[in-house]
């Protein structure tokens, strides 16, 4: 097997202009509740995966059948960007080692360019200030707690006609953060939308539903297709929790851990 990891993923999906979200481990599982979320409302089919050595020996399994730990999930909801009338959702529950992040973006950046898709969302999580007083128990609804960080001006863009608030100076590492410096080098339309959650990465973490609803909220004003209710959209992100933790806790959380107990990302 090559050195650069494997895209695999069903040739017979259009993939051209699709809206790319891109949702790793983060804290307090933000961005696999929002993956799960996405995959159930818009009713997403898993399409394909990442094979690399460097990826743990495991798969996931749902409803008796085995999944890749890095899952392809395809849809059609009509977005309002010009070139965006399909969404590839790429989700892991596994945290990537800090060795594997570059070879992991230039392979997924790679098949993004061969495949002409659109614009990409790194779905991700921060931890507050001190002079913040959200938690994950509030009853905050807003976008305030919301950053978004934009790879060329065009992103910018995007995200101020969101409504999310660009995040003036700070460090982001993982996934989040090689993708965010690569899409700037390659000049190609690259966000990262942040939510401010008080959950943690490790085994006895606490599923932040409310971070992951303000994530989904934002994400919506892209889907006038599909309404995503913020009525019970707190209740299915709450269900979700669940159905996260029991697999995070029996099998992912120890070799996650084993390959990294730190965030994916820092800011300051």
């Amino acid at each position: 097997m090559s050195d650069a990891p494997l895209v695999e993923v069903d040739p017979e999906i259009d993939v051209s202009g699709a809206l790319i979200v891109c949702c790793f481990p983060s804290l307090g599982f933000v961005s696999s509740i929002v993956a799960h979320y996405l995959v159930e409302k818009l009713e997403l089919k898993l399409v394909g995966g990442v094979r690399h050595p460097s990826l743990p020996p495991v798969c996931l399994v749902q409803k008796g059948m085995p999944l890749p730990p890095l899952r392809f999930y395809s849809g059609e909801p009509i977005c309002n960007m010009d070139e965006c009338n399909k969404v590839i959702l790429i989700a892991s529950e596994i945290q990537i080692s800090s060795e594997l992040c570059l070879p992991l973006t230039d392979a997924l950046l790679n098949w993004c360019g061969t495949n002409n898709t659109g614009p990409m969302i790194m779905v991700d999580a921060y931890i507050p200030g001190i002079e913040h007083k959200h938690t994950i128990f509030d009853d905050d609804d807003t976008t305030e707690t919301l950053l978004g960080i934009g790879s060329i001006s065009a992103a910018h863009k995007i995200l101020t006609d969101l409504k999310v608030p660009l995040l003036q100076q700070g460090v982001v590492g993982g996934m989040t953060g090689v993708m965010m410096g690569e899409c700037r080098r390659r000049n190609s339309i690259g966000m990262a939308i942040l939510a401010e959650s008080s959950g943690e990465i490790g085994n006895g973490s606490i599923p932040d539903a409310r971070a992951a609803a303000r994530i989904i909220e934002c994400l919506d004003d892209l889907l006038p297709t599909v309404h995503l209710d913020p009525g019970p959209l707190l209740e299915e992100a709450q269900r979700l929790e669940q159905q996260i933790r029991e697999m995070m806790a029996a099998t992912l959380n120890p070799l996650a851990e084993d390959a990294s107990s730190a965030p994916s990302t820092m800011y300051g």
